[in-house]
């Protein structure tokens, strides 16, 4: 049986995961590029920067080899979910440098304080239901169609009237002798003085 090459009170630094960081649900749910920033943000962890450790957007994303806009959507997704926060935002050192933002391990003890473990509070949210619409007037079972009443709106009144209207003149086949001007019949006046009149105007 080879001997193990681990030696006791060995030098040689490592990352350290534990089985019930691995096993939490917010880690789990993480998508390779989230993990991988992770554990570069744990390699610069020395035990004792915790709140100060810091990895530029520059340097992950070569670490990575990945562009520098994905690294930031990792890092929002890992403080979001709770396994970092940010202590100093980035901003120009005194001599006009820029400096990255600093960062807390949140499964490590910070300023002395117990680790608030965040991320065991993240839970997985249920996916959105799709809202299905169905169309308007596509249906499985035969209806009939309603029509709009005198007291509804159509929502196009112009184009309803448009399409629909039929006057008398379009359509001579409803054009009946209700609609022809009865004439008066003159010869009711002829005893009377207004027959005169008639004649007159007449002529």
């Amino acid at each position: 049986m080879a001997r193990s090459t681990f030696k006791l009170g060995s030098t040689s630094r490592f990352i350290q995961i534990e089985h019930w960081f691995y096993d939490s649900p917010a880690w789990q749910s993480l998508k390779p590029g989230p993990r991988a920033l992770y554990l570069e943000l744990k390699r610069k962890f020395n035990g004792y920067n915790n709140g100060t450790v810091f990895l530029s957007q520059r340097d992950a994303s070569e670490a990575l080899n990945i562009g520098r806009d994905t690294v930031g959507v990792y890092y929002s997704e890992l403080e979001a979910k709770g396994f970092i926060v940010k202590t100093m935002g980035h901003c120009l050192g005194p001599k006009g440098i820029g400096q990255a933002a600093k960062w807390a391990l949140t499964e490590c003890p910070l300023n002395e304080a117990p680790a608030t473990k965040d991320f065991r509070r993240w839970k997985k949210q249920n996916p959105r239901k799709k809202i299905q619409h169905s169309l308007a007037g596509k249906s499985s079972t035969p209806c009939r169609k309603i029509q709009h009443t005198g007291n509804q709106m159509s929502e196009n009144p112009t184009a309803f009237a448009t399409n629909n209207a039929i006057t008398v003149l379009d359509n001579p086949a409803i054009y009946t002798s209700n609609h022809i001007p009865k004439v008066p019949d003159l010869s009711l006046f002829a005893d009377q003085d207004l027959c005169p009149l008639l004649s007159r105007s007449a002529a």
